[in-house]
């Protein structure tokens, strides 16, 4: 299984990364790092034929340009181990970006993660998850909630993120209204 992610822009990512670092310093909370780069996931699929969806994507991204999109508030997914993130607010750009990919990518894949799909799919910044528990989500709150998190972000890419043994790992990021390919 494969996630189709757009990577944070430059600002968006140092702050993610340095609310990642103080979770893990205060409250002990490494489990995000399975993914090393704050993202929003697009939507999750098993594709048989990889270099197919890289075309795809490489071609889609020839023609889009770069957008904002704005975050606010703290969102819980919760369960035994509950999900801290950043709600990303969805705009018509984000959503017609979502709906496409969902649309063409569910026709060269075998299954799709069922999260991601358009009338479910809720764009997010994980902060925290896998290693949180109920009882210590009181004292995470208490610390985010003296963070503004009304941001604005470029989204500009479309990245391939891949399981590699315990971490989801870059597989090839394709940039908005350019062919270059970064690795």
């Amino acid at each position: 299984m494969i996630a189709i992610t757009t990577l944070l822009d430059k600002r968006s990512s140092d702050r993610v990364s340095e609310i990642i670092e103080q979770l893990e310093k205060k409250f002990g909370l490494h489990g995000v790092k399975i993914t090393p780069y704050p993202h929003i996931t697009l939507l999750t699929a098993e594709t048989p034929d990889l270099e197919e969806l890289k075309q795809y994507l490489e071609q889609s991204c020839i023609t889009m340009q770069k957008f904002t999109i704005r975050t606010t508030g703290l969102g819980i997914f919760p369960g035994p181990t509950p999900v801290v993130y950043i709600p990303a607010l969805r705009t018509n750009a984000l959503n017609e970006l979502h709906d496409n990919l969902h649309r063409d990518v569910s026709e060269m894949s075998s299954e799709m993660g069922v999260y991601y799909n358009p009338n479910l799919w809720l764009p997010h910044i994980s902060l925290a998850l896998g290693d949180t528990t109920p009882e210590i989500l009181g004292p995470i709150l208490t610390y985010l909630c003296q963070i503004n998190f009304n941001w604005e972000i470029t989204i500009d890419n479309l990245t391939i993120l891949q399981k590699c043994g315990d971490f989801f790992l870059k597989d090839e990021e394709f940039r908005f209204g350019s062919r270059e390919l970064t690795y």
